[in-house]
């Protein structure tokens, strides 16, 4: 079970960031990844443009859950932002993204990468789950509310 206490650092949690298109939010979310995780600042953001071509990583209700899988890491991490102003992301529900949560995970990660997907996509289905942390006033604040409602969410 891919657990969200483990996959979210709470240096990999931004409370608003600045970011006026989608590839500035990207690379700005790359850039907290290398710094949170260690990961490679050209590799991690040339892969999450290189998924974000094959189609819009927006999921509805104003989140974003773009996804890389990078060779070298050992396990799925994540960064979770909320933007400000929100950022199209190309949701089937036309509504921009102001929460974006960068999914990064092993090259072979396979079913983990599947489920860390999925786990997160399940968590930020919740109304009161997404109004908490459109609410929330610091990224500390973020991290406890996504970790802990996280370890209720099913794999």
């Amino acid at each position: 079970m891919v657990d969200l206490a483990d996959l979210i650092s709470a240096d990999a949690v931004v409370h608003r960031l600045k970011a006026n298109q989608k590839n500035q939010a990207l690379f700005e979310l790359a850039e907290i990844a290398v710094k949170a995780y260690g990961v490679d600042l050209a590799l991690t953001y040339e892969s999450t443009l290189e998924r974000e071509r094959l189609g819009g990583t927006g999921v509805g209700d104003g989140v974003a859950i773009p996804h890389a899988r990078i060779k070298g890491l050992a396990a799925p991490m994540a960064v979770i932002a909320v933007v400000d102003p929100a950022i199209d992301f190309d949701a089937p529900d036309g509504r921009a993204a102001d929460i974006i949560v960068l999914l990064l995970s092993p090259d072979d990660a396979g079913a983990d990468h599947l489920k860390a997907l999925a786990r997160i996509s399940r968590l930020l289905r919740r109304q009161e789950i997404r109004d908490g942390i459109r609410a929330a006033r610091s990224a500390g604040a973020i991290h406890a509310l996504t970790c802990v409602s996280g370890a209720s969410v099913a794999a």
